[in-house]
């Protein structure tokens, strides 16, 4: 039998950057290509990511440019972008795509703050989850004789500690991000 605490603990890795990903699209004072990563281009009919379409570069800290790699998809990109919630104005040099990103006031970095503070909290669920379903697998391999007590008691006091270090990690992700959100 695999050990269930490293399979947890594997899970719960996977959680961690889940949390990590999500946070990437929380704007923060910062241009960042993650933030374009939810969007979609019509592409030839196929809503298609745009990162698939275009590279994306950071040339200054808060304007994005974004380089269609199909000329004629320079209109459908930026579209796609002028109509996101971004906020971000944009313009165009030849095929080349700037879109330059508006200051935050403090009201939006609260507001920010809080999602980022959900994401975490969604993570956080999530790891949870994962402890309570490998906490009832050993509870059951104890009951049905495939563990000894002791053997279960261990592996339950492995699983709170890792249960535990994931979650610190997550605490330390969300101060990290909260810290990015509020730099002026």
């Amino acid at each position: 039998m695999a050990n269930p605490v490293e399979q947890a603990k594997e899970q719960m890795q996977k959680s961690v950057e889940a949390t990590k990903e999500n946070f990437s699209g929380i704007r923060t004072g910062r241009a960042n290509p993650a933030l374009l990563n939810g969007l979609t281009v019509d592409y030839y009919g196929v809503p298609t990511p745009i990162k698939s379409v275009a590279s994306i570069g950071v040339p200054e800290p808060r304007t994005l440019s974004i380089t269609p790699f199909d000329a004629s998809q320079s209109n459908a990109v930026e579209k796609a972008i002028r109509d996101s919630d971004l906020g971000g104005s944009t313009r165009r040099d030849g095929n080349v795509i700037h879109m330059t990103m508006p200051e935050l006031t403090q009201d939006r970095r609260k507001e920010y703050v809080k999602l980022a503070k959900t994401k975490a909290e969604d993570g956080k669920v999530a790891v949870r989850n994962i402890r309570r379903k490998t906490k009832e697998s050993i509870d059951k391999s104890v009951k049905d004789g495939d563990l000894g007590e002791d053997e279960g008691d261990r592996m339950q006091k492995d699983l709170d500690k890792v249960t535990k270090e994931i979650s610190d990690s997550i605490d330390k992700l969300l101060e990290s991000k909260q810290k990015e959100i509020m730099e002026i």
